[in-house]
């Protein structure tokens, strides 16, 4: 393979006439760019075997050059020989701080991802850079549609799906998955649930990750405004004058009344009932509120009679 050194120089990505400083700030950067823990869970395998190997090659680097300058002061004398270099140039290991990189040579520390890593970079440190490093898929999104009765009472929804497998023989396949998913009550429009490693298979690539995205079905009845829901309701002039009264079924199944006996229904007019919209996915026992909006429907046409009776009614009030 050559010389070692030099792999250890392409890991790092720097040149092979390097100085103590600038190996020392490449490696800096790369841990920084490849720590595990600023990857996501599907890129996260990758991160560690490459934070495994710029730690090697920075620690085989640093070893040559502390015996590079062990032989030097050794060789030191009224002979002649090399110099040792001055401590100040000598490429230093970080001490390990609350902010220093995490060592992953403590197996009883690692996760289980982690273990899963380090098993696969126990080869040398460059092999995870001169070989090919597998890489991950885009992930296969897919919808899957509820009701507002399922968001808010929470519901178990089967999903069925298929994707590209590949067999042992090397041949790409159709297979059927079958997954469930435990939807919570306050689940929005928009939240994502991940399915690790069921999306595609391709040859030379990790299986990618299967992600479905909850949207809603649009209700009869209500609409959701956040955590609030929203519901029109139609109301003859008479009745937003002289009081109402009507019934309806919450998203619970509760069947729920309004009554209007000493409130006029006015143009813009909203009903609020406290505690009667979504639960909050994250705050257990507490609920938005359900707004009614009332759209007041004016006669068409009006009778004699009619005409009289109101004419009569505002010459009183005034």
């Amino acid at each position: 393979m050559g010389n070692p050194a030099e792999v250890y120089f392409q890991v790092l990505n720097i040149a092979k006439d390097s100085s103590p400083q600038e190996i020392r700030t490449a490696y800096r950067a790369l841990v920084k760019k490849w720590h595990p823990d600023k990857h996501p869970p599907s890129s996260r395998l990758e991160a560690e075997a490459k934070f495994k190997a710029i730690s090697q090659a920075y620690e085989a680097l640093n070893d040559q050059q502390e015996n590079r300058s062990m032989v030097g002061a050794n060789n030191d004398g009224p002979g002649g020989g090399v110099a040792p270099r001055h401590r100040s140039q000598e490429l230093q290991k970080p001490r390990c701080t609350g902010n220093s990189v995490r060592e992953f040579k403590d197996e009883n520390r690692l996760t289980k991802a982690g273990a899963v890593a380090a098993a696969a970079v126990a080869r040398p440190a460059f092999s995870s850079f001169s070989g090919p490093v597998k890489t991950k898929p885009p992930p296969v999104e897919r919808k899957l549609e509820c009701t507002l009765e399922e968001l808010c009472r929470g519901c178990k929804k089967e999903i069925k799906f298929t994707r590209n497998v590949i067999t042992n023989k090397g041949l790409i396949v159709r297979k059927e998955e079958t997954q469930t998913v435990r939807v919570k009550p306050g689940w929005k429009k928009g939240t994502k649930i991940m399915f690790e490693g069921m999306g595609d298979e391709r040859p030379g690539c990790l299986p990618a990750d299967a992600i479905f995205t909850i949207s809603e079905k649009e209700h009869p009845v209500f609409k959701r405004k956040g955590n609030d829901l929203v519901m029109k309701v139609e109301v003859p002039l008479v009745n937003a004058l002289a009081g109402w009264f009507f019934s309806f079924r919450l998203l619970t199944g509760e069947k729920t009344s309004c009554s209007f006996q000493d409130e006029i229904i006015y143009p813009g007019y909203e009903k609020v009932i406290k505690g009667q919209g979504m639960p909050l996915a994250h705050d257990k026992g507490v609920r938005g509120d359900l707004r009614i909006k009332f759209h007041i429907v004016f006669p068409t046409q009006l009778s004699d009679e009619q005409l009289s009776g109101i004419k009569e009614l505002l010459n009183d009030t005034t």
